[in-house]
Protein backbone atom coordinates (compact mmCIF):
# COMPACT_ATOMS: atom_id res chain seq x y z
CA UNK A 1 0.00 0.00 0.00
CA UNK A 2 1.51 3.24 -1.15
CA UNK A 3 2.11 5.61 1.75
CA UNK A 4 4.61 8.09 0.28
CA UNK A 5 3.86 9.96 -2.93
CA UNK A 6 6.92 11.28 -4.75
CA UNK A 7 7.47 12.54 -8.25
CA UNK A 8 8.17 9.90 -10.86
CA UNK A 9 11.83 10.93 -11.13
CA UNK A 10 12.29 10.91 -7.35
CA UNK A 11 10.63 7.49 -7.11
CA UNK A 12 12.89 6.01 -9.79
CA UNK A 13 15.99 7.52 -8.17
CA UNK A 14 14.87 6.22 -4.78
CA UNK A 15 14.37 2.73 -6.23
CA UNK A 16 17.94 2.63 -7.52
CA UNK A 17 19.31 3.86 -4.21
CA UNK A 18 17.12 1.53 -2.14
CA UNK A 19 17.97 -1.57 -4.15
CA UNK A 20 21.69 -0.87 -3.84
CA UNK A 21 21.33 -0.17 -0.12
CA UNK A 22 19.19 -3.26 0.56
CA UNK A 23 21.56 -5.53 -1.38
CA UNK A 24 24.54 -4.08 0.45
CA UNK A 25 22.80 -4.51 3.83
CA UNK A 26 22.19 -8.20 3.12
CA UNK A 27 25.86 -8.59 2.26
CA UNK A 28 26.98 -6.61 5.31
CA UNK A 29 24.83 -8.72 7.67
CA UNK A 30 26.21 -11.97 6.28
CA UNK A 31 29.83 -10.77 6.36
CA UNK A 32 29.44 -9.93 10.06
CA UNK A 33 28.10 -13.39 10.90
CA UNK A 34 30.47 -16.00 12.29
CA UNK A 35 31.71 -18.71 9.95
CA UNK A 36 30.05 -21.25 12.24
CA UNK A 37 26.69 -20.21 10.74
CA UNK A 38 27.84 -21.34 7.31
CA UNK A 39 28.40 -25.07 7.47
CA UNK A 40 27.65 -26.58 4.06
CA UNK A 41 26.22 -29.80 5.47
CA UNK A 42 23.68 -28.11 7.75
CA UNK A 43 20.25 -26.52 7.43
CA UNK A 44 19.43 -24.57 4.30
CA UNK A 45 22.85 -25.12 2.72
CA UNK A 46 22.69 -28.90 2.70
CA UNK A 47 22.33 -30.42 -0.74
CA UNK A 48 18.99 -32.18 -1.00
CA UNK A 49 18.49 -35.53 -2.72
CA UNK A 50 16.41 -33.98 -5.50
CA UNK A 51 19.34 -31.68 -6.32
CA UNK A 52 21.34 -34.74 -7.40
CA UNK A 53 24.64 -33.30 -6.12
CA UNK A 54 23.93 -30.04 -7.96
CA UNK A 55 23.34 -31.74 -11.31
CA UNK A 56 19.67 -30.72 -11.40
CA UNK A 57 20.77 -27.12 -11.91
CA UNK A 58 22.90 -28.18 -14.85
CA UNK A 59 20.06 -30.12 -16.47
CA UNK A 60 17.39 -27.47 -15.94
CA UNK A 61 19.28 -24.18 -16.23
CA UNK A 62 22.55 -25.06 -18.01
CA UNK A 63 24.29 -23.17 -15.21
CA UNK A 64 27.78 -23.98 -16.50
CA UNK A 65 27.13 -21.84 -19.58
CA UNK A 66 26.15 -18.63 -17.78
CA UNK A 67 27.58 -18.69 -14.25
CA UNK A 68 30.83 -17.06 -15.38
CA UNK A 69 28.85 -13.92 -16.25
CA UNK A 70 27.62 -13.46 -12.67
CA UNK A 71 29.38 -10.78 -10.65
CA UNK A 72 31.56 -11.88 -7.75
CA UNK A 73 30.37 -10.13 -4.60
CA UNK A 74 33.86 -10.34 -3.11
CA UNK A 75 34.63 -7.01 -4.72
CA UNK A 76 32.06 -5.28 -2.47
CA UNK A 77 34.13 -5.60 0.67
CA UNK A 78 37.85 -5.70 1.27
CA UNK A 79 37.51 -8.94 3.19
CA UNK A 80 35.59 -10.68 0.42
CA UNK A 81 36.54 -14.16 -0.76
CA UNK A 82 36.72 -14.46 -4.53
CA UNK A 83 34.81 -17.49 -5.74
CA UNK A 84 34.84 -16.84 -9.47
CA UNK A 85 38.11 -18.71 -10.07
CA UNK A 86 39.71 -21.24 -7.76
CA UNK A 87 43.19 -20.21 -6.72
CA UNK A 88 44.07 -23.40 -4.86
CA UNK A 89 42.92 -26.96 -4.33
CA UNK A 90 44.18 -27.27 -0.75
CA UNK A 91 41.84 -28.51 1.97
CA UNK A 92 41.99 -25.15 3.73
CA UNK A 93 41.02 -23.31 0.56
CA UNK A 94 38.16 -25.71 -0.20
CA UNK A 95 36.83 -25.41 3.35
CA UNK A 96 36.95 -21.61 3.06
CA UNK A 97 35.27 -21.78 -0.34
CA UNK A 98 32.43 -23.86 1.10
CA UNK A 99 31.89 -21.42 3.98
CA UNK A 100 31.88 -18.45 1.61
CA UNK A 101 29.56 -20.24 -0.78
CA UNK A 102 27.04 -20.64 2.05
CA UNK A 103 27.55 -17.00 3.01
CA UNK A 104 26.88 -15.93 -0.59
CA UNK A 105 23.75 -18.05 -0.77
CA UNK A 106 22.32 -16.59 2.43
CA UNK A 107 23.17 -13.09 1.23
CA UNK A 108 21.08 -13.63 -1.89
CA UNK A 109 18.20 -15.21 0.02
CA UNK A 110 18.15 -12.20 2.36
CA UNK A 111 18.21 -9.79 -0.59
CA UNK A 112 14.87 -11.06 -1.95
CA UNK A 113 12.30 -10.29 0.81
CA UNK A 114 12.83 -6.50 0.95
CA UNK A 115 11.03 -6.14 -2.41
CA UNK A 116 7.87 -5.18 -0.50
CA UNK A 117 9.49 -1.93 0.69
CA UNK A 118 8.93 -0.46 -2.76
CA UNK A 119 5.19 -0.67 -2.20
CA UNK A 120 5.54 2.22 0.23
CA UNK A 121 6.56 4.50 -2.64
CA UNK A 122 4.69 3.14 -5.65
CA UNK A 123 1.37 1.62 -6.72
CA UNK A 124 0.75 -2.05 -5.82
CA UNK A 125 1.59 -3.38 -9.29
CA UNK A 126 5.15 -2.12 -8.82
CA UNK A 127 5.60 -4.58 -5.94
CA UNK A 128 5.11 -7.43 -8.41
CA UNK A 129 7.81 -5.97 -10.67
CA UNK A 130 10.16 -5.51 -7.73
CA UNK A 131 9.57 -9.12 -6.65
CA UNK A 132 10.35 -10.35 -10.17
CA UNK A 133 13.44 -8.15 -10.24
CA UNK A 134 14.59 -9.52 -6.86
CA UNK A 135 14.19 -13.06 -8.16
CA UNK A 136 15.92 -12.31 -11.46
CA UNK A 137 18.92 -10.78 -9.72
CA UNK A 138 19.31 -13.24 -6.84
CA UNK A 139 18.08 -16.66 -7.94
CA UNK A 140 20.84 -17.16 -10.55
CA UNK A 141 23.43 -16.51 -7.83
CA UNK A 142 21.71 -18.97 -5.49
CA UNK A 143 21.63 -21.57 -8.27
CA UNK A 144 25.35 -21.07 -8.95
CA UNK A 145 26.19 -21.60 -5.26
CA UNK A 146 24.01 -24.70 -5.00
CA UNK A 147 25.56 -26.06 -8.21
CA UNK A 148 29.19 -25.46 -7.19
CA UNK A 149 29.04 -26.38 -3.51
CA UNK A 150 28.45 -30.16 -3.88
CA UNK A 151 31.35 -30.39 -6.33
CA UNK A 152 33.66 -28.56 -3.93
CA UNK A 153 32.45 -30.74 -1.05
CA UNK A 154 33.28 -33.87 -3.06
CA UNK A 155 36.77 -32.51 -3.78
CA UNK A 156 37.30 -31.81 -0.09
CA UNK A 157 36.04 -35.27 0.88
CA UNK A 158 38.42 -36.94 -1.59
CA UNK A 159 41.34 -34.91 -0.25
CA UNK A 160 40.44 -35.73 3.34
CA UNK A 161 40.16 -39.44 2.55
CA UNK A 162 43.47 -39.36 0.69
CA UNK A 163 45.19 -37.69 3.65
CA UNK A 164 43.64 -40.23 6.05
CA UNK A 165 45.01 -43.11 4.00
CA UNK A 166 48.45 -41.51 3.84
CA UNK A 167 48.51 -40.98 7.61
CA UNK A 168 47.40 -44.50 8.49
Amino acid sequence: MQIFYLSRQATIALFFILWALLQYMASFICRKMSDSHFQYDRSIYKTRGWEDHGRVYERITKVHKWKRFLPDGASIGKSGFKKKHMTSFSSDYLERYLVESCRAELTHWLAIPPFWVFGLFAPPKVIVYMFLYALAVNVPCIIAQRYNRPRMARMLKKQTEKLSKQNS
